[in-house]
């Protein structure tokens, strides 16, 4: 996802779109649901980035993400405002213990120079009770977002997004950069890496070759979070994890190697207005490669 695509509001969180009419028409919220188990994922903490939902209100998220036989979410802001009043944050907490999903994270969230409105993303997710925040800070940001990570003890992960446009990169499109930023700021100032974005760099006119596993290596103890995503760039577009560049053995053994203890958050954006069925692909192939790995 895009920061652009993560700004909130509190129309966001309340409407019922007609996306969801549309799922429950078509049968989307009607499969039944799967067997929650963490041991088919190997101690990792799973999940799916609610943006893949974003054209449905917060409760079909919710629903959906469940239905996938999953105990964490990653919340994007549209799906759980900054803005949000006491009684519409008491409703998603209900929603989500509703359906056993905790939220490992929220994001992606901007950061500027601005400290007051910095520390009204880290309140927000300290009420959320998450583990991480996925940001994109500014490089003038880093001082506050230091001071505030020690503060509430929450870690930034900073989300690197390939491509922006035509003709650039994204500043954070890659570890060694976001390093020479961060490598004098506490630990809990580091990343979480898109798999989906690192691989867009190869694209032209970039042609920059990254290794989401290699990439994991370098960041170490910094690793606060993950979009697991995979891309054909060829078609231009998301495919299911494994069915494109990416290696979800070599990610995976990454990810043991540095002892990651943060929020693997599947995310897919090749048809959001019928996510799900992709969905069930990405977490089908996570089970089975760590059932292979195990085996």
């Amino acid at each position: 996802m895009t920061v652009e695509g993560s700004i909130s509001t509190r129309r966001d969180f309340l409407a019922k779109s007609a996306a969801s009419a549309t799922a429950i028409a078509t049968g989307l919220m009607t499969k039944p649901a799967c067997a929650k188990s963490s041991d088919e994922f190997g101690g990792l903490k799973v999940g799916v980035q609610s943006y893949c939902y974003h054209r449905f209100d917060v409760l079909t998220a919710i629903k959906e993400i469940s239905g996938l036989g999953l105990n964490y979410i990653e919340l994007y802001p549209g799906h759980s405002p900054i803005d949000a009043s006491a009684d519409e944050f008491k409703q998603l907490q209900s929603m989500l213990a509703d359906h056993d999903l905790n939220p490992i994270s929220i994001g992606v969230l901007a950061f500027g120079n601005d400290h007051d409105a910095n520390r009204k993303n880290f309140e927000h997710a300290a009420r959320l009770g998450v583990k991480a925040i996925s940001a994109d800070p500014t490089p003038d940001s880093f001082e506050s977002v230091n001071r505030l990570v020690l503060e509430y003890k929450i870690p930034i992960a900073i989300h690197p997004h390939g491509p922006v446009g035509n003709d650039q990169l994204h500043l954070w499109h890659r570890a060694e950069i976001i390093l020479h930023f961060v490598k004098d700021l506490d630990p809990m100032v580091g990343t979480c890496l898109d798999t989906g974005h690192l691989i867009r760099c190869a694209q032209e006119p970039f042609n920059t070759y990254l290794d989401p596993a290699q990439q994991i290596r370098a960041m170490g103890n910094r690793n606060h979070g993950i979009h697991l995503k995979d891309n054909d760039n060829k078609a231009g577009k998301n495919v299911v994890v494994g069915r494109g560049a990416l290696n979800v053995a070599e990610v995976l053994t990454a990810l043991r190697e540095v002892d990651f203890q943060g929020g693997l958050s599947i995310e897919h954006e090749a048809h959001p207005e019928e996510p799900t069925p992709d969905l069930i692909e990405c977490v089908q192939v996570v089970k089975e490669t760590i059932a292979r790995m195990d085996g």
